[in-house]
């Protein structure tokens, strides 16, 4: 699918981290170059560690425009986690120093936004400027579950990245949550009220 929309530009935007039970949802916004192709553009997950770090550096310097943002454990907590993902998206394209004409949304919600939107199910694997974003959300995010790893030693974040899996569901109970644990979600808030009741 092209990047160049009716003429102008489009941003491709992409989330991760929204059912993780640690830390920010995090969006990028990425509008690229056409003239500077970039090879083995893919869903991030699809992609090695090693090879989305590189895919990451290239993306930095040959894209027209990109934009990492996010929503705090604070606004998931208060506005649910679609909500807070549309948050952060309408931050991550509002930070794009150029405007584009066209925006492209991986899923099938598209944000509140003064620019035309498109919701492309699947659009990670589809559209190279979604995929772009992906890549840069996905790095951006692991690589603050590293910090955050140093940070709560014992949750394992720098292994699972947040998501409930049982070492991370067994270090909650042993640890206790984290002000970093989402506490609107099922996991953390049985284990508040367990320990409240």
């Amino acid at each position: 699918m092209s990047m160049i929309f009716a003429g102008g530009l489009v941003a491709g935007i992409d989330e991760v981290g929204r059912g993780p039970l640690f830390g920010d949802v995090v969006t990028a916004a990425v509008i690229l170059d056409p003239n500077k192709p970039i090879a083995g553009l893919a869903d991030s997950k699809k992609l090695s560690e090693s090879r989305r770090e590189r895919l990451y550096e290239q993306i930095c310097v040959d894209a027209i425009s990109y934009a990492i943002a996010s929503a705090s454990v604070a606004e998931i907590d208060e506005l649910n986690i679609l909500n807070a993902t549309m948050l952060a998206m309408q931050r991550a394209i509002a930070a794009l120093h150029i405007k584009p004409d066209y925006v492209m949304v991986d899923g099938n919600r598209c944000p509140q936004l003064n620019i035309p939107c498109e919701a492309v199910v699947g659009g990670d694997a589809k559209v190279e400027a979604i995929s772009a974003a992906s890549i840069l959300a996905k790095v951006s995010r692991d690589r603050a579950m590293k910090t955050w790893a140093l940070i709560y030693p014992g949750y394992g974040l720098e292994q699972h990245k947040g998501y409930p899996t049982v070492s991370h569901l067994q270090a909650l109970r042993a640890l206790g949550p984290t002000p970093l644990h989402r506490r609107s979600f099922a996991p953390v808030k049985k284990l508040l009220s367990d320990t409240l009741s």
